[in-house]
């Protein structure tokens, strides 16, 4: 049986009504990003590629 994801919004979205901001949901082994004003398009991938990113970012190796 598949369980439902729970999907979370951003805390950088500008908090405004409708559909205005990224939306991320969790698996056991998957991570899920959405955009609200396309919610059947999803973007999956493992926790470890996202982490890679996170890492980058925060050390300014992209910048």
């Amino acid at each position: 049986m598949t369980q439902a994801l729970r999907w979370q919004k951003s805390t950088f979205s500008d908090g405004g009504e409708g559909n205005t901001c990224v939306e991320l949901a969790t698996a056991p082994d998957a991570l899920h990003l959405r955009e609200s004003d396309t919610p059947t398009t999803l973007l999956t991938t493992a926790p470890a590629p996202v982490a890679h990113l996170l890492h980058g970012i925060k050390t300014g190796k992209f910048g």
